[in-house]
């Protein structure tokens, strides 16, 4: 499937700094005209929070904000419908600035072990220690992503849905890295087949669209991630290292897209856009491949979501994204 998807030059990660819907509904589909996304602002508070965000879309579980962070709990409360209140109003917005719209539009959530990592148990720890709560919230997840998918193509008919899905603590699941409630230890490492078995079966919710997984922390496991049939790997470019570019070469040859964060996340001075894509025509060297195939491989981005960020440096930055991309195009060499 991927490899026969035009990826669009490129697009946002997610959040956006403020608290206006309409705002960022005309940011995000303003700057990236053929490749939008729904955007999420997280500083209107939790259940406009990354993780909060994907609690309201689950199915059957149900989860409230304690002082520690997102505890399961048995029923829908406060906390949960104004999660799915929040995510309305962006829908809402989206909708209305997508009329018509055409062509490929990007929506997020968080996936299933950076959520197993963040929500706690009625025992207070991470649903991460228990194999079988791991179960079934990769499965509420799946359906809820189910249900979501659905109403976006219905607000938006048009539309190519692209579906992301938020792993930044994925590579701390998969090494043990994880801390516990009390914080003197950490959670065992989970299985790799089992962390890319789960990711499968979430990434075949989307019925043979293209999902995409975003990580902004360091290595990045891109050979699990193409095993588990994602179409494309979005990452903070200023962390990949060369121990990652044999993973890189394989994933560029095998069709998976990259989305290389190179514009900063936070308030940070711009160069150039030529010099923002510097470091991927220099890996492009080193890893021997063919310069016509940069803008066939590479979607550029912000290096991770928005939302500590000034309002007009997050402006800024979304331009930024779209010249680097256009400098990339025109000169891969």
């Amino acid at each position: 499937m991927n490899d026969t998807l035009h990826f669009p030059p490129a697009t946002g990660i997610g959040s956006l700094p403020g608290t206006d819907a309409r705002e960022a509904a005309k940011a995000a589909t303003g700057s990236f005209e053929d490749f939008p996304h729904l955007p999420e602002l997280p500083a209107r508070g939790p259940g406009a929070d990354m993780i909060g965000r994907t609690v309201g879309l689950l199915v059957e579980l149900y989860a409230r904000v304690e002082p520690s962070g997102w505890r399961i709990g048995d029923r829908p409360g406060r906390d949960t419908r104004r999660a799915r209140s929040w995510l309305g109003e962006d829908l809402d917005a989206l909708e209305e600035f997508t009329q018509g719209y055409e062509g490929l539009l990007k929506v997020q959530a968080v996936g299933p072990w950076t959520l197993a990592a963040a929500l706690e148990l009625k025992n207070g720890e991470a649903a991460l220690s228990d194999p079988g709560a791991c179960r079934d919230l990769a499965a509420s997840l799946a359906e809820g992503l189910r249900l979501h998918l659905e109403e976006v193509r219905r607000r938006v008919p048009g539309a190519r849905l692209v579906l992301q899905l938020d792993e930044p603590s994925l590579t701390a699941v998969l090494r043990g890295q994880v801390k516990t409630a009390s914080g003197y230890r950490t959670h065992r490492a989970v299985d790799r087949q089992t962390v890319e078995g789960t990711l499968r079966d979430v990434v075949g919710v989307h019925d043979g669209g293209p999902v995409v997984v975003h990580s902004c922390a360091p290595d990045v496991p891109f050979a699990l991630l193409r095993r588990a049939g994602v179409a494309g790997i979005s990452f903070d470019f200023s962390l990949l290292t060369e121990r990652d570019d044999e993973a890189i070469g394989e994933a560029v040859e095998g069709g998976t897209r990259l989305f290389a964060g190179v514009v900063p996340g936070a308030d940070a001075p711009l160069s150039d856009p030529a010099g923002s894509v510097m470091g991927v025509r220099t890996l492009w060297r080193r890893l021997g491949l063919r310069p016509g195939l940069l803008p066939e491989a590479v979607t550029v981005t912000p290096a991770c979501g928005l939302a500590g960020a000034s309002p007009g440096y997050a402006r800024s930055a979304y331009a930024h994204c779209v010249r680097a991309a256009r400098s990339l195009a025109d000169n891969p060499e």
